[in-house]
């Protein structure tokens, strides 16, 4: 077990809810919300299934066009989720 000083840490910082809204920390956009129904776009990520079974074989340049694309449309559900988060209360 470690002294403790990591257990302050939110859990924004410590990437423990990376799946529930995305963070920008994250090599995948996965956010386990994976459904295609009536289209090859995954809702939960933005990403083609292509794009969702081929990720682990993407070199980083790939990867970031897939990133800047979902991030341009904004329409995926892990966008939606932060744009919540994020909003002023």
């Amino acid at each position: 077990m470690n002294s403790g000083s990591n257990d302050t840490k939110s859990a924004s910082q410590d990437g423990s809810h990376s799946l529930s809204t995305g963070d920008n920390e994250s090599d995948s956009p996965c956010i386990g919300v994976c459904t295609t129904l009536y289209d090859e776009i995954c809702q939960g990520c933005g990403r083609t299934l292509g794009e969702v079974s081929n990720w682990v074989f993407f070199s980083q340049e790939e990867k970031d066009l897939v990133w800047k694309r979902i991030r341009a449309e904004g329409t995926a559900t892990r966008f939606q989720r932060q744009a919540k988060e994020n909003k002023p209360a």
